[in-house]
């Protein structure tokens, strides 16, 4: 069941035809378990609770999967070339979070949601997809509610050093003011 922050963060894509259109295509690659991740959400809230009149520009779009019958290495090589075609003015990202357990030095994910459960940043474990045309659906490892509060906020899953290096370089704090950073001693 869909609560009232899941809603808005639906109500806010179908204002934006940019992303409306990302997930359609997304969604016509009827990849398993597949959302639209990370920033393409976050900036979007984080944007609108800053009230910019310009989306802040995305450095990537990140497109998440899970499939564990995938043999083929370079499979989202293929997705992400496609992606481009279709949207070029977008920097895609795709991944198969059935694999990125490896490159964490984690066990296994179970889902694409288990595998947001170890992102570094609480409120980039977010995500969108596609249902049908106009239909969304929306999950978040960590809830809605940390994000609409204008926080960014530390996994313990992750090191607190690449958490702090993260928010440095990505330099959240100065593109929207009003973000608290929460770490665990805060």
């Amino acid at each position: 069941m869909a609560n009232h922050l899941d809603n808005h963060i639906i109500r806010l894509i179908e204002q934006d035809p940019i992303r409306r259109e990302a997930l359609g295509h997304v969604a016509s690659l009827h990849l398993p378990d597949c959302y639209l991740a990370a920033g393409f959400v976050r900036n979007l809230v984080w944007d609108h609770l800053h009230h910019k009149t310009q989306a802040t520009p995305l450095n990537d779009v990140d497109v998440i999967y899970f499939d564990t019958d995938e043999v083929e290495n370079d499979a989202h090589l293929v997705y992400e070339a496609e992606l481009t075609r279709r949207m070029p003015t977008l920097n895609w990202q795709v991944r198969n979070q059935a694999k990125m357990h490896q490159r964490n030095g984690d066990t296994p994910y179970s889902d694409s949601l288990d595998a947001m459960s170890h992102w570094p940043e609480k409120e980039t474990a977010v995500a969108i997809r596609q249902i049908k045309k106009g239909s969304y659906q929306c999950i978040a490892a960590f809830g809605f509610e940390s994000l609409f509060e204008l926080k960014i906020s530390h996994n313990p899953k992750r090191s607190l050093a690449l958490f702090e290096q993260r928010v440095t370089a990505k330099q959240w704090r100065t593109i929207w003011p009003k973000l608290t950073v929460m770490t665990h001693s805060n």
